[in-house]
């Protein structure tokens, strides 16, 4: 017997008679997160595409594996290279010692935040949805490797509940879920997501990697522009990504391997993300030609978080402007933003977090505007 013919089997029980149908929800959830609902679309919904939201979140976490990997590996590498020890650690030596130290920090989002899902869910008497597969993986690629395993847990049941559940759930959140989870560490534990001593994984592991002292540090390259310090790495060290940073964020070219990936399966928007570039060189351009930007202005595209922000965060379907003009609007709004934030705001040197959730927060106003627009310029014809 196939798993599909044993859930079918299942089913009588979770149904309205059924011995179980108290937990008909979580069998739901279960049983669409396998396979492709077998229903049509109910009266009164909305329906923005012809592939269904499991497949969708499916994509963009396979497109999110290259920078993730990318990832492990340099977790490992800034633990080897802090301890003068790079020479003798081997490839696989350095990889799978940030693969075990960032696969708690996966478990614990994917436990907490799957786990009030269901229980939302099963309070309610809703089906549950898949749109957290994509956030729990997000916020361990956002976050710093240092962050403690408790704050991360009241992060992400801070995010799921207030910035999702409370507003109805997948497809109704205002702002990025995983940028929320962000913002509340970054607001309620400043000391413990910014600084120069955040961004290294200082114990041994499983017998891998070294020992680091407590007082270690080793500062972000926007980190350094913010202290007005040289920047001490090359632009092809940007573009590969061995530097100190958030997890998922370093690797440009990881990065673009899965933007590659969203732009031919339509899961997001390449104009979204093309003009979140546009608004960034522009105003990185004007503040390099203003003397008031100490780097080169292409050196703002492929640091920090920007890039990982402009694919995979700017293109979040659910709080990004929806409209075609909309979208070159939203993304340049949100590039212009980044840099503001970075070259004026000394005291928070990244940028894109911030800068995002604004471009959330006026994406329903931008699409509101572009839709009133093209209603008027209709009336208009047709009264010629």
């Amino acid at each position: 017997m196939n798993l599909r013919n044993y859930l079918d089997k299942l089913r009588p029980n979770f149904e309205k008679g059924g011995k179980l149908h108290a937990f008909k929800s979580v069998y739901d959830g279960f049983d669409t997160f396998l396979y492709v609902p077998n229903e049509t679309s109910k009266c009164g919904s909305s329906i923005h595409d012809v592939i269904d939201s499991k497949r969708i979140m499916s994509i963009v976490v396979i497109s999110l594996i290259p920078a993730m990997l990318f990832g492990m590996y340099n977790i490992g590498y800034q633990n080897a290279l802090a301890a003068g020890r790079l020479a003798d650690t081997t490839f696989m030596g350095m990889f799978l010692y940030g693969f075990f130290a960032l696969l708690p920090n996966i478990l614990v989002s994917y436990i907490v935040g799957l786990g009030i899902e269901f229980a939302w869910a099963q309070w309610k008497g809703e089906e549950i949805q898949e749109g957290y597969l994509v956030s729990g993986i997000l916020i361990p690629l956002i976050i710093p490797i240092s962050t403690p395993i408790w704050m991360l847990i009241i992060a992400v049941a801070f995010a799921v509940i207030f910035t999702k559940e409370i507003f109805g759930g997948t497809g109704m959140n205002i702002f990025n879920v995983a940028l929320a989870a962000r913002a509340f560490l970054f607001f309620a534990y400043p000391s413990r997501m910014t600084g120069d001593s955040i961004w290294l994984s200082k114990e041994t592991i499983m017998g891998l990697g070294y020992n680091l002292p407590d007082g270690f540090t080793m500062a972000t390259p926007l980190g350094q522009i913010a202290q007005k310090i040289p920047v001490n790495v090359s632009l092809n060290e940007m573009v590969i990504g061995l530097i100190p940073g958030s997890v998922g964020e370093t690797s440009v070219i990881a990065i673009a391997i899965g933007a590659l990936l969203l732009i031919v399966t339509n899961i997001a928007s390449w104009k979204t993300m093309l003009s979140v570039f546009l608004g960034g060189t522009l105003m990185a351009y004007l503040f390099q030609y203003t003397g008031s930007s100490s780097i080169q202005w292409y050196e703002h595209l492929v640091l920090g978080g920007f890039c990982f922000g402009a694919v995979f965060m700017a293109t979040d379907p659910v709080t990004s402007a929806r409209t075609e003009t909309g979208k070159w609007i939203y993304g340049f709004l949100i590039g212009a933003m980044a840099i503001v934030i970075r070259v004026m705001n000394p005291g928070y040197p990244e940028g894109m977090m911030l800068a995002i959730l604004l471009g959330n927060m006026f994406a329903p106003l931008i699409d509101h505007c572009v839709v009133q627009s093209n209603v008027s310029k209709r009336a208009k014809r047709t009264k010629i």
